[in-house]
C-alpha cells in the first residue's frame, strides 16, 4: 500500500511539473525594476508586476530613482527594466545609457501622452493663447507671483527630461527675460498653482497626462493649453507636437517599457509581455484622480489594479496566454 501511494505521488508529480512550467514560464527567475518616486506611475507598473507574478517571476522590490537615472539602472544593468520611459522625451536617456547596444523599448504600454503649457481659462480668453504672448512685459507680469515683474512658470523637476525642453525653450523663443521657470518639488509647486486658480488669480504652468492635475484643473473649463511659436526640441529631435490644433511644443508621446537585451532574451514569456501589455491613458488618469482624492496608499494602489484587472480580464488573461506561448 506504502508503495502503491508513493509511485501514484511521483507520477502526479511527473504529470504537474510541465503543466506548472507551461502556467508558470517565470517561476525561479526574479525581475529587477526600476521605477520613479512618483506615485502615479505605480499604478501602471504594478500592472506589470502582477503579470510577471501570474507568470511565475519574483518580482524585486523596486529601486526608486528619477528618469535619467532609471535608464542608467538598466543600462548598466543595476536593473532589469524600467515600465515608463517616455519614448521621445527620455530618449536621450535612453542613448546615453548604452542605447540599442544594452537596451530595447519593449511595445507601447500608453499612448498618447501630452505635455505642455497652461494658463487660467480667464487669461486665455482675454487673448493670451501662446506662450510667445509673454515675450510681452506686461503680458508677463499678469503671471508674477513674487513682484520682480516676471511671469512664474510652475516647471519641471531636473531629471524628468521635460526641464530640457522648457529649458531650450525659453532661450529659443526669448523669454529669458520675462518668464522665471520654478523647479521645486512639483507636487507643492502646482498645488500652490491650484489655490492661485481656485482664488481667482492668473497661473502659468507646465503638465503632461496621464496625471492627476487635468482632473484638478480641468482643459477647457478652468484652464486651456498655450499653442508655442513653432516646433523646437533639444537636440534637433523631431516629433508630432500638434494636438487638437494647437503646438503644444511638447511632441505627443508614448510611454514604452525599457528591458535589457540579455534579459529579454533569457525570459520570452517577460518579454512577450512586455511587447504586448496596454493600459489605457484614461484608465491612467481617473486613478490618479482616486490618488489625489485620497485613496493614496500602496494598499490603496493594489485595490486599483486589482479593480482594473477585474474590468480588463479578457485582456489580461490574453497576456498571460501569449506570455506563455512564446515560452514554450
Amino acid at each position: 500500500m506504502r508503495l502503491f501511494a508513493t509511485t501514484t505521488a511521483l507520477a502526479l508529480s511527473l504529470a504537474t511539473s510541465p503543466l506548472l512550467a507551461q502556467e508558470k514560464p517565470g517561476d525561479g527567475v526574479t525581475a529587477r525594476p526600476v521605477i520613479q518616486p512618483t506615485i502615479e506611475e505605480m499604478f501602471q507598473a504594478r500592472i506589470v508586476f502582477r503579470a510577471l507574478e501570474d507568470l511565475g517571476y519574483t518580482v524585486a522590490t523596486p529601486q526608486e530613482v528619477i528618469a535619467q537615472t532609471a535608464h542608467l539602472a538598466v543600462g548598466t544593468g543595476d536593473a532589469d527594466f524600467f515600465p515608463n520611459s517616455w519614448d521621445q522625451l527620455h530618449d536621450t536617456f535612453f542613448q546615453e545609457s548604452g542605447g540599442t547596444e544594452v537596451m530595447t523599448k519593449v511595445g507601447t504600454l500608453v499612448e498618447g501622452a501630452l505635455q505642455g503649457y497652461l494658463i487660467d481659462k480667464a487669461s486665455y480668453d482675454s487673448g493670451i493663447k501662446n506662450l510667445g504672448d509673454l515675450k510681452d512685459p506686461a503680458v508677463a507680469a499678469k503671471f508674477d507671483e513674487n513682484g520682480d515683474g516676471k511671469a512664474d512658470l510652475a516647471g519641471c523637476v531636473p531629471g524628468w527630461g521635460c526641464e530640457r525642453v522648457i529649458e531650450h525653450q525659453l532661450t529659443e523663443f526669448g523669454l529669458r527675460d520675462t518668464i522665471t521657470h520654478n523647479q521645486g518639488e512639483y507636487n507643492a509647486i502646482i498645488a500652490d498653482t491650484i489655490a492661485r486658480q481656485k482664488n481667482g488669480n492668473p497661473v502659468l504652468y507646465y503638465t503632461w497626462t496621464p496625471y492627476w492635475v487635468s482632473g484638478a484643473l480641468v482643459p477647457g473649463k478652468d484652464v486651456e493649453w498655450l499653442s508655442v511659436p513653432y516646433t523646437s526640441l533639444p537636440d534637433g529631435g523631431k516629433g508630432n507636437t500638434e494636438f487638437d490644433g494647437k503646438n503644444l511644443g511638447f511632441a505627443v508621446d508614448n510611454l514604452r517599457i525599457v528591458a535589457r537585451n540579455d534579459f529579454l532574451k533569457a525570459n520570452p514569456a517577460a518579454a512577450k509581455l512586455f511587447e504586448i501589455a496596454k493600459i489605457d491613458i484614461k484608465d491612467i488618469s481617473a486613478e490618479n484622480k482616486q490618488i489625489a482624492d485620497g485613496e493614496d496608499s500602496s494598499a490603496d494602489i493594489d485595490r486599483h489594479v486589482d479593480d482594473w484587472i477585474e474590468a480588463h480580464r479578457a485582456d489580461y488573461d490574453g497576456w498571460l496566454e501569449a506570455a506563455r506561448a512564446a515560452a514554450k
